[in-house]
């Protein structure tokens, strides 16, 4: 009787580690990537990439602004500098080099032709790169690269 007793706790402790390690696994499957940067331009960023890239604000407060794009779950925030709620990493602004960002469209010939239409400054006209990809470039009010882009299967 003790050896089966003994035999089940050990079989239900194998299966509850099992389980546990299934649950971290798919924790971390779910895992969602959120880019963010600290800019005293809130104001700015807000309209630039709520009218020129239509992202959507999720979530916004006197000092932090959340953003996404409006058919998808990816997401981007922006966050005052120096902040008092925010612990030292977090409070440097960023310096305006060195960040960039990808957004895939369907046919950027037609976000060229509108980001054009809106008198959005391209700095890297519409061109087509020899791995397939066709894109262009704009800058944010941060100085933040944002290469827009729609990829093409190479021959």
């Amino acid at each position: 009787m003790r050896k089966w007793i003994l035999f089940i706790g050990i079989v239900t402790a194998f299966l509850c580690a099992m389980i546990c390690s299934v649950h971290a696994q798919n924790e971390l499957k779910s895992m969602k990537m959120n880019a963010g940067f600290i800019t005293a331009k809130l104001k700015e960023t807000k309209l630039f990439y709520t009218q020129v890239l239509k992202m959507e604000v999720v979530f916004e407060n006197d000092f932090y602004l959340l953003l996404k794009v409006n058919d998808g779950t990816d997401q981007i925030s922006f966050l005052l500098p120096n902040h008092e709620s925010q612990l030292p990493l977090f409070q440097p602004a960023f310096a305006g080099k060195g960040a960039y960002l990808t957004m895939e469209v369907n046919h950027v010939d037609e976000v060229f032709r509108e980001m054009k239409e809106m008198k959005i400054p391209i700095v890297i006209t519409l061109r087509d790169e020899p791995w397939g990809d066709r894109h262009f470039a704009i800058v944010d009010p941060n100085g933040i690269g944002i290469d827009i882009v729609t990829y093409k299967p190479q021959n």
